[in-house]
């Protein structure tokens, strides 16, 4: 993931980076936002564009002059100017008005999908290892914040495996078999890291040192409709909620189990000095009698004054006041990914991640080796082929039936409400340790003044990132589409003798000795991939 601080002087530049054809494609961008910001957005004030000031020019500015320095928290101390409680002095270039910059980001969010939102002050304030750590970046999708040096350790569970009676009079979901293999899952990912194969000696020190690894789920969509709540409504949001709760219960067991077993994180195992940035940082520390200078083990530090192991010690008092003395075999566990690939080739096709299925009919554009542009293939979603066998009694293969009447459960990531997609990820972060890679699908046409306060919902929900994307056939073809945005999309084509063709997104041209869709073809040309693949 691309990130940029939200107070950088060249922020603007960076929210148009991705706006030339072909260039910055192979990964995603998203700003850095603080509190502050989202305060200065709330009350239309003006917002100070800063660096850092480096040790050599501490004699160039007044440190306490206000309208030239702020103070605030940085990644790295190294050759800049620090206050005794860590915060960094930054010199002040400009100021911008805050609604305006939100404005800025908005409209090529509207329109680009780019840049997302990580909500950088939040991360850093639930991370569980808040004293070692300053985090200024994620893993591509965003589901896992990392140090330098860190890498991020992933598996997913297909809840939709647990689903009994699916559709039925008595559906319900198997809480205990899940528990188990949460626990199981658990023991075989502290295990990968011990073969974590990374290249880089820096690399290797950090997952050992932490043994942070991230589980989370797949099928979340499929799993509700199976059990016939609407992805979005009050129930699914109560059922997000209880199955990341057991799986951060489950983990957090087995991660005192392995402890006493193996032995802790070495990072918990440590001694640290109290210092008067952690002091600032969790001032309940000085209420409970620390003061700078004393040692505190890494243990204490992570279950006893990290804010997210406080939360788990709401509903498991005993189990984290042990993991502060013994120590927790990882200092990490839960996280929850795109799970595209595994969700559509080893789940059949259910829901990625924690999103509903994207439709219960639509196309992926797939790579395939030797054509000169993507392939349009026909898919369908887990539980309308689960439906169909199950209740209709019709295996594959079949057809689409235009009057087939579906439960009004059966909803796609077009028919829930932005609100709603948060509500969502704002009930599974609540247990998720790490973060959650989700987008808000929002319809083409839904109003740019409804859509501008998403990013703000979110921020109220608690919520460490947020992304959306709504369907810009001028700036960009998606993996996955829907054949009505095809049909209702123009491309304009212009021929070396400066004829002009337009064709519908969804017909197929004949081209260079191949059949494409207009949407594939008019997509490669633009972004310069045509004939590489």
């Amino acid at each position: 993931m691309g990130t940029f601080d939200i107070a950088h002087p060249d922020v603007k530049e960076f929210i148009r980076a991705k706006r030339e054809d072909g260039r910055l494609r192979q990964f995603n961008l998203s700003l850095l936002i603080t509190d502050g910001f989202m305060e200065a957005v709330e009350s239309d004030a003006d917002w100070p564009l800063v660096f850092p000031v480096h040790v050599k020019e501490q004699g160039e500015v007044d440190l306490t002059d206000a309208d030239k320095v702020v103070w605030r928290d940085w990644p790295t101390h190294k050759h800049y100017v620090v206050r005794e409680d860590g915060l960094v002095a930054c010199r002040i270039y400009g100021h911008i008005r805050a609604r305006h910059l939100w404005d800025m980001i908005m409209v090529s969010t509207y329109d680009f999908a780019e840049p997302g939102f990580i909500l950088i002050d939040r991360v850093n304030e639930m991370n569980n290892n808040w004293w070692c750590e300053q985090i200024r970046a994620t893993n591509p999708c965003g589901e896992q914040p990392l140090p330098p040096y860190g890498s991020c350790l992933l598996g997913s569970v297909n809840l939709t495996t647990f689903v009994r009676d699916p559709f039925g009079p008595k559906a319900r979901f198997d809480w205990d078999e899940y528990r188990e293999v949460v626990r199981v899952f658990t023991r075989m990912l502290d295990n990968v890291v011990e073969i974590n194969g990374l290249p880089l000696q820096q690399q290797r020190d950090e997952i050992l040192g932490k043994r942070r690894h991230g589980m989370g789920f797949l099928g979340l969509g499929s799993t509700l409709t199976m059990l016939k709540h609407r992805y979005g409504s009050k129930e699914a949001c109560a059922f997000t909620e209880d199955v990341s709760r057991e799986m951060a219960l489950a983990g957090w067991e087995v991660a005192l189990e392995l402890a006493k077993e193996k032995g802790p994180a070495p990072i918990l195992a440590q001694t640290f000095t109290v210092t008067a940035e952690m002091l600032r940082k969790r001032p309940e520390m000085a209420a409970d009698g620390w003061k700078t200078g004393d040692t505190i083990t890494g243990a204490a530090l992570h279950a006893r004054y990290s804010r997210y192991m406080q939360r788990v010690a709401e509903v498991a008092p005993d189990l984290v006041a042990e993991l502060a003395e013994v120590g927790a075999r990882f200092t990490h566990h839960s996280s929850i990914a795109p799970t595209g690939t595994i969700s559509l080739s080893l789940a059949n096709n259910a829901s990625n991640g924690i999103e509903p299925s994207f439709a219960h009919h639509y196309s992926r554009n797939v790579i395939r080796e030797g054509r000169k542009t993507k392939e349009k293939v026909s898919v369908y979603s887990y539980e309308l082929l689960a439906y169909r066998e199950l209740i209709n009694g019709q295996a594959m293969p079949f057809s689409d039936k235009p009057e087939e009447k579906l439960p009004d459960y059966f909803v796609a990531a077009d028919d829930i409400t932005p609100k709603e997609h948060v509500d969502i990820q704002a009930a599974a972060q609540k247990w998720v340790d790490s973060s959650i890679s989700k987008t808000a699908n929002v319809p083409t046409d839904y109003p740019y003044e409804d859509f501008k306060d998403i990013y703000r919902y979110a921020h109220r929900q608690g919520l460490k990132g947020c992304t959306t994307f709504r369907f810009n056939p001028a700036a960009f073809q998606g993996v996955l589409v829907k054949e009505h945005d095809l049909a209702a999309t123009t491309y304009r084509f212009e021929l070396e003798d400066g004829s002009v063709v337009e064709v519908k997104g969804n017909e197929e041209i004949e081209y260079d000795g191949e059949k494409h869709t207009a949407a594939n073809l008019f997509d490669a040309l633009k972004e310069g991939y045509y004939g590489k693949f």
